[in-house]
């Protein structure tokens, strides 16, 4: 397929790309659903090779990505998601690697029982068909994305932001490599190579050739996507994660837990953003907590007795209770107790991933029930909510959606089942 041009093209031009995507993915898709579990794990673990094999030219491009955005002035966060390294790229190996241990849920068959009739009747696990990726500044999406679609069955069409375009072709390379190691249709995962922005809008409104959109990126683009998709959207639009530190927790675990969940890494969607504390323990966890986040650089929000307690906290508005930072800055407030915790998180969380740290066995219960987020922790740093530390092998998402993919989306998220029924010659009467 010719890519167009990275300049302005008129929008009946991105219309004939995108349908020409469209087309080849639908094809695709019919081979990927038939290829048996052996044909899609070699392609993984050939496209886990290609990246390893690859890896100087991989951080090269990636190199041009990341000094572009600095010229461009992307914040300090997106630069932090844009950045490969060493590292990451052994993750991503790694991640694939794990997918091709997986077991292959497609063509599973599950609840069969009889009915009167005679008939047998059960499920099917299935393929969704083509899944449409969107995101932003994530190159390593690029790669967790297509080994997730392809373990799973789907053909992906994947739209990257602008400012990662040399790393998401580089990674595609290694994609389209490894597909055809393993003799399956480079179509099968295919990178949109224009920048221009009519393409997301013609990618969200083909319901001919695309079953799933998944957005991973800001706020912005995901109430965008959601507004204005002709085809069903697995999202969140935001991670406003809490820790809520209960009077009945280790201190010492409270405060690792704490300063894990907001300093490991500041421009994730799993990253604390709202930290509580019970009232009676504040005065013990809050000073030296605090401390490790202003030894930090972490500006910390707070309400009034939690400013009471730490000198130099600003004072939390109204809107910090809603904010995802994505950036060193922490709101902070005091709690009665669990139900002022719960309440709280309640009202201002996104559904994302919440914490409670305690040795009360009731009250950790009770949070994992009450909390209505995506995932609920007792005793852990919510940076664990991701698809590598759940065993998913990777994630294409997280979903805040109360659907039928929750939580980081792995391979069971990205397909369906069917009905079946099994018969010897029945008949209605």
């Amino acid at each position: 397929m010719r890519p167009l041009q990275n300049t302005a093209h008129d929008m009946s031009n991105i219309k004939a790309y995108m349908q020409e995507i469209g087309i080849a993915a639908r094809a695709a898709s019919r081979l990927m659903a038939q290829a048996d579990t052996a044909t899609k794990n070699r392609a993984l673990i050939a496209i886990a090779d290609a990246i390893l094999d690859n890896r100087a030219s991989l951080l090269a491009e990636n190199a041009k990505d990341v000094a572009s955005a600095k010229v461009h002035g992307l914040d300090a966060a997106s630069i932090d998601r844009l950045t490969l390294t060493e590292r990451t790229l052994r993750e991503i190996a790694e991640g694939l690697r794990q997918l091709a241990a997986l077991p292959d849920l497609i063509g599973a068959i599950s609840d069969l029982s009889y009915r009167p009739s005679g008939i047998q009747v059960g499920k099917m696990r299935v393929p969704l068909g083509v899944i449409g990726i969107i995101y932003e500044s994530r190159p390593d999406v690029t790669a967790d994305a297509a080994g997730l679609c392809l373990k799973s069955g789907n053909a992906a069409i994947l739209r990257g932001g602008s400012e990662a375009i040399h790393s998401n072709q580089a990674i595609a390379a290694c994609v389209h490599a490894g597909l055809r190691a393993a003799g399956l249709p480079e179509s099968a995962v295919q990178v949109v190579n224009t920048t221009d922005r009519a393409a997301v809008g013609e990618l969200i409104t083909m319901k001919d050739y695309v079953d799933v959109i998944v957005p991973r990126g800001g706020k912005g683009l995901i109430e965008r996507i959601t507004s204005e998709a002709r085809i069903p959207v697995i999202k969140h639009l935001h991670g406003v994660c809490h820790v809520y530190i209960d009077d009945a927790a280790d201190l010492d675990k409270a405060i690792r837990i704490a300063d894990n969940a907001k300093t490991h890494r500041y421009g994730v969607c799993n990253a604390m953003e709202t930290l509580l504390v019970n009232a009676n323990i504040a005065a013990r966890v809050l000073p030296p907590l605090c401390q490790i986040y202003l030894d930090k650089g972490v500006e910390l929000r707070g309400d009034e007795a939690a400013r009471q307690l730490v000198a130099g906290m600003n004072t939390a508005t109204i809107d910090d209770w809603h904010t995802e930072y994505l950036a060193p800055i922490l709101s902070v407030r005091v709690v009665a107790d669990l139900d002022a915790a719960i309440a709280h998180i309640a009202t201002y969380g996104s559904q994302h991933t919440d914490s409670i740290v305690t040795e009360n066995y009731s009250r950790a219960m009770r949070f994992l029930r009450e909390v209505d987020s995506s995932s609920v922790m007792v005793n852990a740093s919510t940076r664990f909510a991701d698809g590598f530390e759940y065993g998913l092998g990777a994630e294409i998402g997280i979903s805040t959606d109360k659907i039928h993919a929750r939580g980081p989306v792995g391979l069971e998220g990205l397909t369906s089942q069917k009905y079946i029924v099994l018969g010897n010659g029945q008949i209605r009467v």
